[in-house]
């Protein structure tokens, strides 16, 4: 007999969570509590209530979490100009701390005695969500069903709803199991199926947010972006929430064909994995946050967050965004944009995102006086320029003259 009681299962409606219900259900005996997170996958959830609800749930949460994801996640995150291995804007990783805060959350709430979760034995999510929920409860149980049970393939799972009766949407058209899929207001993800071969081209009707480059407008459309502190707070003159700031330039940078990415990543658990992703807001606030930072930043403090930005970008995709160590960086990083304020302008045209001006007028340290190659009335000495090469030349001349007395 279990000792699992209740336990909180992050669930999705998807063939993989509707199957972990059941199998909760079966395995442990145990009352299940469903946790569906509104992070803005653009999907309707009443199904996923529906679901529950068909299987005896009678704790169903669904929770709007877009304004908590886009302010407390992925703006702290942009801060810091987060780029994982060059190209991937961290678009997965940067929601599981919250979903795992939340599932905490709700476990304290309903006194259940495990959290759940779908993710994989060879994946980065469990990782994510399990860090997340031991830093916030040390002592929770956590039930991986994919490490405990023998339903290890597509296939497997499909013949299990089938003979319990779960219902499953999104059956590839041709046959076969659905693309593995995630989806938030910052990107979606894609992987398997034609995916699994890496010299494969991304069949064109995956992708669902972002037209092709060849198929976008041949206009280039302008863009005004206006900072606060480090954060976008209104598009083209018109002051927006957290969330409505992100879903506009989703729309955007969709409608240009930007923010397309095929990336085979190296996985926290060992091995390469290829998948596909659509990130056009992200695309864009990186563009944007680091125009407005190359006016407003001090050279050595903008170069000393470039020299942290890999390490606290390893940070979130490994799952340490409850760490003290992430923790400190943020707090480093968010010194740094008190006064990253003005405003960017963007041209967006066929996949590409260009700057074409940015200003602040309270704390741009931008000096035209100094920088002009006009006369600068003696803002600056260009004969200064001379010692100043002689004496970081000092160690490479000591060390050419050795280097020729010996020949």
């Amino acid at each position: 007999m279990s000792d699992v009681k209740k336990v909180v299962l992050a669930y999705s409606g998807g063939l993989d969570t509707s199957v972990i219900l059941k199998w909760l259900q079966d395995t442990y005996q145990c009352e299940v509590v469903t946790f569906t997170a509104d992070l803005g996958q653009g999907e309707e959830l009443e199904p996923a209530r529906e679901k529950a609800k068909k299987f005896g749930v009678k704790e169903i949460y669904i929770d709007d979490l877009r304004e908590e994801f886009v302010r407390d996640f992925v703006f702290p995150m942009f801060r810091a100009n987060t780029v994982y291995e060059g190209e991937y804007l961290l678009g997965t990783s940067i929601a599981r701390p919250l979903i795992a805060k939340r599932l905490i959350d709700i476990a304290n709430e309903t006194g259940a005695d495990a959290i759940s979760h779908g993710a994989t034995g060879k994946g980065n999510d469990q990782v994510r969500f399990e860090l997340g929920a031991y830093a916030l409860k040390p002592g929770v149980k956590v039930i991986a069903p994919w490490r405990e049970w023998d339903l290890l393939s597509r296939e497997k799972l499909l013949a299990y709803a089938e003979q319990h009766g779960i219902p499953v949407e999104m059956k590839h058209k041709q046959g076969g199991s659905p693309y593995s899929m995630d989806a938030n207001l910052l990107h979606i993800s894609y992987e398997g199926r034609h995916l699994e071969n890496p010299a494969a081209e991304a069949e064109e009707d995956m992708w669902r947010w972002t037209v092709s480059p060849e198929k976008a407008p041949d206009a280039a459309e302008y863009l005004d972006v206006e900072y606060e502190r480090g954060d976008i707070v209104a598009l083209n003159g018109k002051r927006l929430k957290a969330h409505e700031v992100l879903a506009e330039l989703n729309r955007l940078g969709g409608k240009h064909g930007i923010g397309r990415l095929d990336l085979v990543e190296n996985r926290y658990v060992g091995m390469k994995s290829r998948g596909c992703y659509e990130t056009p807001g992200g695309t864009i606030m990186l563009k944007a946050h680091r125009a407005i930072e190359s006016i407003t930043l001090d050279r050595e403090v903008a170069h000393l967050k470039d020299d942290l930005m890999p390490r606290y970008a390893s940070l979130i995709y490994n799952g340490y965004w409850w760490s003290p160590e992430r923790i400190a960086v943020q707090t480093l990083i968010d010194h740094t944009q008190l006064n990253v304020n003005g405003w960017v302008r963007l041209k967006l045209y066929k996949g590409n995102v260009i700057v074409v001006g940015r200003d602040s007028k309270t704390d741009s340290l931008f000096d035209s006086t100094i920088a002009t190659f006009e006369d600068d009335a003696g803002a600056y000495d260009q004969k200064d320029a001379g010692g100043f090469i002689k004496l970081n030349a000092l160690r490479m001349r000591i060390a050419a003259n050795l280097h020729n007395k010996k020949k």
